[in-house]
């Protein structure tokens, strides 16, 4: 019954309580992993120099199509697992579960099967060069072999969130984040396994962290639970999870072309540095972005779940409370980026030439980074009710309608800073956007109903 009790919550406790409840364990899980990020290249910058700096920024794409196949169905099943619970429906969501579990294993095998396969030819076309092809290639192999690892851990962590255990969810990836340290203490400057040894740190606690996971979903007192029965794969929940999904893994699959066409820009037009101070700016970058992904990790229960007991109010009620928190964070990070944009750079490198090319870069990077949180909890939204299409237009936006064609045009005439420069006003372009889409929508809902 407290599991229960925990997840009816979700329809009566007030939305400002909830959103805080759910989105802080978020917070303060996504920001530990951004700042073990910032410790992992600190310390591969420091101990095995510059050049793998940039050859990690190589694998940035990797991670990206990674990522996106795990979004598919860890955000899909954790949405749809949210909207069942709140039409009370508790033996679909427990299908949903078992159906998210051999998903992910399907995937994550594929996905890791194909990419060792065709490992260095992947990397060259992602803007490997010589000099950094072999630092990328020695992290990618060992994090291919434990993507499907990767893929279940990010999974069984949505889900964790989706039925009213945040605080698990953020227990997970807090106990990752630290023995990720530890481990990468004792692989890369106690041992000198370099790169590799990151990312034998990375997986190590990823797989340790997993196992907690699934012993929490084995309990039979929990709402739902790993049980026979509920592995077998259904077309409709299959659909479903995918159809949600789609949204959030078109938004990653993207990421990893740009970054793919942004290395090799970069690469053009400033060289092997250059890539090195995107992949700082990108560090940086993410460091306050995960305060954003932690906010509408945690709404997703909450609209979601509202949504499905069409209790409208407090499903808009909480989009509200979380656009102004997502604003409110990353004027601080401009904030902060354009008062400190050296001192944040030496974080990463004493390389005089990495160092001007990268505290340049964050400035230009983070020129209108406050508009991006409302984009981005708007179209997380618009994906959390089943708004495919306007969720996979508005995930579209930011990277393959505006950043792509901007980052080949404006280098034509201004070179190494055009390339910058193609980001920030890309950010602003696709926040142009997004602001109509939701307007019409709340006209609608108040015409219509949903």
């Amino acid at each position: 019954m407290d599991s229960k009790q925990k997840t009816l919550e979700l329809g009566t406790k007030p939305v400002g309580r909830l959103l805080i409840q759910y989105a802080t364990p978020a917070i303060v899980a996504m920001t530990a992993s951004s700042l073990y990020n910032i410790i992992d290249r600190a310390f591969i910058g420091q101990v095995v120099g510059p050049e793998a700096i940039s050859g990690l920024g190589i694998t940035f794409p990797f991670m990206n199509l990674s990522g996106a196949f795990g979004a598919a169905v860890g955000v899909g099943a954790s949405t749809c697992i949210s909207v069942k619970l709140g039409q009370k429906d508790y033996k679909t969501a427990e299908h949903l579960l078992g159906n998210t579990v051999t998903l992910n294993l399907i995937i994550g095998f594929l996905f890791m099967a194909v990419c060792l396969i065709f490992l260095e030819p992947i990397l060259r076309f992602f803007g490997a060069s010589e000099v950094t092809l072999p630092y990328a290639r020695e992290f990618m192999q060992v994090i291919l072999a434990g993507n499907l690892i990767t893929h279940m851990y990010f999974g069984m962590n949505a889900v964790l969130r989706a039925v009213g255990k945040p605080r698990h969810a953020m227990y997970a990836v807090l106990f990752t984040v630290g023995m990720n340290i530890l481990l990468v203490i004792a692989f890369v400057w106690w041992f000198r396994w370099g790169i590799r040894g990151a990312a034998l740190a990375t997986i190590t606690s990823q797989t340790m962290a997993l196992c907690w996971q699934m012993y929490i979903f084995s309990n039979k007192k929990e709402l739902i639970h790993l049980k026979k029965g509920i592995y077998k794969l259904k077309a409709s929940l299959v659909r479903n999870i995918i159809g949600i999904g789609i949204s959030p893994f078109l938004m990653n699959a993207t990421s990893c072309v740009i970054v793919i066409f942004m290395n090799n820009q970069f690469v053009h037009y400033g060289g092997d540095m250059a890539v090195g101070a995107y992949s700082i700016a990108n560090s940086v970058v993410m460091v306050f972005f995960m305060f954003v992904i932690g906010i509408t990790q945690g709404m997703q229960p909450i609209v979601g779940y509202n949504y499905g007991a069409e209790k409208y109010d407090r499903m808009l009620k909480c989009l509200w409370i979380a656009i102004a928190a997502a604003t409110s964070i990353l004027l601080v990070g401009w904030g902060l980026s354009m008062l400190f944009p050296r001192q944040i750079a030496r974080i990463f490198t004493t390389d005089a030439h990495l160092l001007d090319l990268a505290s340049k870069g964050i400035k230009i990077d983070m020129l209108v980074f406050f508009v991006v949180g409302s984009q981005a909890v708007i179209t997380n939204f618009f994906q959390c009710i089943g708004k495919v299409k306007i969720s996979i237009f508005l995930s579209l936006t930011r990277q393959l309608i505006m950043l792509l064609p901007l980052a080949y045009l404006l280098p034509l005439k201004w070179g190494l800073d055009g390339v910058w420069y193609s980001m920030p006003v890309s950010d602003l372009g696709s926040f142009s956007m997004t602001i109509p889409l939701l307007l019409w929508y709340l006209r609608k809902l108040k015409t219509h109903g949903k």
